[in-house]
């Protein structure tokens, strides 16, 4: 991490529930390659602990494994265990809201709202999992261009945003607050046609690199995305 001195390494990512294009389960797949990047903060989606009774919760597990902080959003909550997506940090979290996205009685979802203290700066940070009608993500895209536009020197948006246009609603609701954004394809991981997985943020010119794990093709439907980000030493 000294190597990195005014940066923040982040990294999102569908875990598709741990299960691999080999329909094996295995957290450790998921563990071993988050760590090879070695991220200071992490946002991970389709965490799924239904079905898993017997063993450690997957939330518990995988943030022992990836930080020191966590913030989750669980979205599903059934007898035999939750669903979710969460963000697991180095560095502590401040500030934490959940934000409601559900709409028109589609699937819950949330955004997790939470300030990052890092050891040059807050940065604002949401991340979510977004949902798969168009209607549904014009709803959400309101939302979250409310969060985006917090006075923060410093904020980054990311997750799976399932959105197949990089001219879409979300696109045209973060392009103001949130300048920057990465451009890979992530989905399917074995043949990455779409652009569903993105970081966005701000100033312009914060988002000094990223780029995406092909070797995650195995481990789940998508590529994770990965991004070095300079912080701003003013923080709000």
């Amino acid at each position: 991490m000294s190597e990195r001195k005014g940066r923040a390494r982040l990294l999102t990512w569908n875990i598709h529930a741990a299960v691999g294009a080999d329909r094996r389960y295995s957290l450790e797949r998921v563990v071993d390659l988050v760590q090879r990047h070695d991220p200071d903060i992490v946002a991970l989606q389709e965490i799924d602990a239904r079905g898993r009774a017997a063993e450690a919760s997957p939330f518990a597990r995988l943030a022992a494994a990836l930080g020191s902080h966590a913030a989750e959003a669980r979205t599903i909550s059934a007898p035999d265990g939750d669903y979710g997506h969460a963000i697991i940090s180095r560095w502590p979290l401040a500030n934490t809201v959940l934000h409601d996205l559900t709409a028109f009685e589609r699937e819950p979802r949330f955004a997790i709202e939470t300030e990052v203290e890092t050891p040059w700066g807050v940065m604002h940070l949401a991340a979510v999992h977004l949902g798969l009608q168009l209607r549904e993500r014009r709803h959400q895209a309101a939302i979250l261009a409310g969060i985006a536009a917090r006075p923060f020197a410093t904020t980054v948006m990311m997750g799976d945003f399932n959105e197949w246009s990089s001219h879409g609603a979300v696109r045209q609701a973060l392009a103001r607050q949130l300048p920057a954004r990465t451009r890979h394809r992530t989905f399917p991981a074995r043949l990455p046609l779409l652009m569903l997985d993105r970081i966005y943020c701000r100033p312009h010119d914060a988002l000094i690199a990223s780029w995406v794990d092909r070797h995650a093709r195995t481990t789940s439907d998508h590529l994770p995305v990965v991004a070095d980000i300079r912080l701003s030493e003013a923080g709000i």
